[in-house]
């Protein structure tokens, strides 16, 4: 990843894009934002890429609807040959998910037998997702590579921080994405009753585990109304992350809501063993959902989408695209990107979600304040099972997931790790190579 930002005169050409996963629940909301903000993305060719054929006839025909009805020019295309849909693409969008919601009920919960957290992203079901998805999303990359050699990726594929990495570290032009930050600065900006751009935030640590440290009017000097917000609206931020209100009062600071993994992590594993499953409850709406599209009449995204989650990823995405095309965009972004001394307790390579400076040259974090070492130490924690997360994707074997398993600091015990392990490797056979 290149170490400066350079300045590059705006490029109004029409893109070529490719989204591969075209054909999730999540793909209307894209197109919505693509069609809205056009003037920020001029688009000319749109790719949706899918092996999904059902599924993508389905949502392929409300997205050229979708289109048609907002005045859009640009054509949508469908299809389940990759290297077609990647060729001269100028940007790539990963959305997919190796093993569909069925593996996603599992990493949900066969963790919990463990007394361990079940959750898609972090903890056993996170490491689960990493190894069916890494050596997957690097193969794709390899072929956008060999078609369209200048193409950027762009990483809506969870974990993000461990994809983001493996393809940085295979030397791809590549830049996570994750719609906490957004959705944060959406909901902080209704609060303070401004508009969100005005609102700039000091988000710190890693996918998934971050901290907005302050919230600033105006730009990344502006000032911080942070302490305004947690005193006039804290009931309703902690209520928001199901976090007591007290935890935010004595921090200081908003936690992502993934935090609640880690600090209610018992009372979140008795919650999970007596509910369904968060992917039960979206399989279900994408049940729904995919009934929804098949509709001729339909021509907007649906409401319920809004609860399948992803708020506001298509503005992100957006912005992103036209920043590392030369379209504009903002020149600040939350994204995931090579730490390159940001946090010194990290190596460079470390992947980190921060704030950066964006244009065709890629994404610079921009400096951040010193971290407490509460912050600091679980970054770092979570980083060292980071890296023996991404050896065990690359390189398999039940040792590496064992070390990994038990490097995380929601299993950390020899004989839950153990049992972990067995259970991973039983639940995704078919998705490991090695296995």
């Amino acid at each position: 990843m290149p170490q400066s930002i350079g300045v590059h005169p705006p490029n109004p050409r029409p893109k070529k894009i490719a989204v591969v996963g075209g054909g999730s629940t999540y793909t209307p909301e894209l197109i919505d934002g693509f069609a809205r903000l056009r003037d920020t993305l001029p688009i000319g060719e749109l790719v949706l890429v899918d092996p999904a054929a059902d599924r993508l006839e389905l949502v392929g025909g409300l997205a050229r609807r979708i289109f048609a009805k907002q005045g859009h020019p640009g054509k949508i295309v469908t299809t389940s040959d990759l290297d077609a849909g990647v060729e001269g693409a100028d940007a790539v969008l990963l959305q997919l998910r190796v093993g569909g919601q069925a593996a996603r009920q599992r990493d949900e919960t066969w963790p919990l037998e463990c007394g361990c957290v079940g959750q898609e992203t972090t903890g056993a079901g996170g490491l689960a997702k990493a190894l069916r998805t890494v050596p997957v999303v690097l193969d794709i990359a390899e072929r956008v590579r060999r078609a369209s050699p200048d193409a950027w990726i762009i990483d809506f594929t969870n974990p993000v921080g461990i994809v983001t990495r493996a393809l940085l570290q295979a030397g791809h032009k590549a830049v996570g994405l994750c719609n906490v930050a957004i959705g944060l600065q959406r909901k902080f900006a209704d609060l303070l009753q401004v508009a969100p751009a005005e609102v700039h935030l000091d988000h710190i640590g890693l996918n998934h585990l971050t901290w907005e440290l302050g919230v600033r009017l105006g730009g990344p000097a502006g000032e911080n109304v942070l302490p305004k917000l947690l005193a006039e609206h804290g009931d309703t931020i902690a209520d928001d992350l199901r976090l007591p209100r007290q935890v935010l009062d004595r921090l200081g600071v908003v936690p992502s809501y993934y935090l609640r993994y880690f600090y209610a992590h018992d009372e979140v594993v008795r919650e999970l063993a007596t509910k369904p499953s968060r992917a039960a409850e979206v399989a279900a709406m994408e049940r729904e959902l995919l009934t929804m599209y098949g509709d001729p009449a339909l021509d907007e995204k649906p409401e319920l989408l809004a609860k399948r989650g992803g708020a506001f990823y298509s503005e992100a995405a957006v912005d992103l695209a036209a920043s590392l095309l030369g379209n504009g965009g903002s020149p600040v972004q939350v994204v995931n990107t090579r730490n390159n001394k940001t946090l010194p307790f990290l190596a460079d390579d470390a992947v980190i979600e921060v704030p950066a400076r964006v244009d065709r040259d890629g994404a610079v974090p921009l400096p951040v304040p010193e971290l407490d070492p509460l912050y600091a130490g679980l970054i770092a924690h979570v980083t060292a099972y980071e890296d023996l997360a991404l050896e065990a994707a690359l390189r398999g074997g039940r040792d590496r997931v064992f070390r990994a398993l038990l490097a995380h600091p929601l299993v950390g015990q020899y004989e839950y790790a153990d049992g972990l392990t067995d259970r991973l490797i039983e639940h995704n056979r078919e998705h490991l190579a090695w296995a």
